[in-house]
């Protein structure tokens, strides 16, 4: 009785198997290639914009943004390359706007005599900007209209 069940039962799983097999194969894969070792040429990249030297700030505390490609440039526990440029020592010679007097206090507000270990990275806040066409539509309304005024008095700061 036991090897007749097992005579009908192992032809039933076989084909039962291979039929389940069969309906996930024909799925369609959510992500990445069919063949996920295969190459895929990777997408072109943003080109960044540079026109605007220095863009409004959308809402108060926003880091500014990078206004200048800086592919290539070294940003490492060793160097960080936008400090050449951006430390207080030389900013007369290069002209570019001096990093916040913030990023040389630790955070307890003790004024350090170089930049905090905390603000070395600058790309964990600044970004560069790309003319890349967004993923996704943009919801974001900017501060001056949630408030009513107009952003460019005072300069893009808050009224007092």
């Amino acid at each position: 009785m036991r090897r007749i069940r097992l005579a009908l039962a192992l032809p039933l799983l076989i084909v039962g198997g291979a039929a389940g097999a069969q309906t996930l194969t024909d799925q369609p894969r959510l992500t990445g290639p069919d063949d996920f070792t295969a190459s895929v040429p990777a997408p072109q990249l943003a080109r960044p914009e540079t026109d605007q030297p220095r863009r409004m700030r959308a809402y108060p505390e926003q880091p500014p943004t990078i206004p200048h490609d800086i592919d290539g440039y070294e940003l490492s526990v060793n160097f960080n390359k936008c400090l050449t440029c951006h430390k207080r020592t030389y900013t007369a010679q290069s002209g570019a706007p001096m990093i916040s007097v913030t990023h040389y206090q630790d955070r307890n507000g003790q004024m350090l005599a170089d930049v905090s270990r905390q603000r070395y990275f600058c790309t964990q806040c600044h970004v560069p900007q790309t003319d890349a066409r967004p993923l996704v539509p943009s919801m974001f309304t900017d501060m001056s209209q949630l408030t009513g005024t107009n952003a460019n008095e005072n300069g893009g700061q808050e009224a007092d």
